[in-house]
């Protein structure tokens, strides 16, 4: 029939085209799964240590003393 659309070349290009996706994920995965961290696996960072009170008392003071020792622009300074 003239004017008919070829309906197995459309059907034959999506069976190739998904054909080639699944390929493609074949040949990736293992690279996507070596990326992907696992959530079981994750360890805690042993650098890192809870504060105690008298040392975040401590802390606190040193803070203090940091900000008190920064040096300020004076008003006078600021408006030039």
């Amino acid at each position: 029939m003239p004017g008919a659309y070829p309906w197995g070349v459309s059907i034959a290009a999506i069976v190739l085209l998904v054909a080639a996706l699944v390929l493609l994920g074949a040949m990736e995965w293992p690279r996507v799964a070596r990326r992907r961290p696992k959530r079981t696996a994750r360890k805690r960072p042993s650098h890192l240590r809870v504060v105690d009170d008298d040392e975040s008392d401590e802390f606190a003071r040193s803070v203090e003393r940091d900000l008190a020792n920064l040096p300020t622009i004076d008003e006078r300074d600021r408006r030039r």
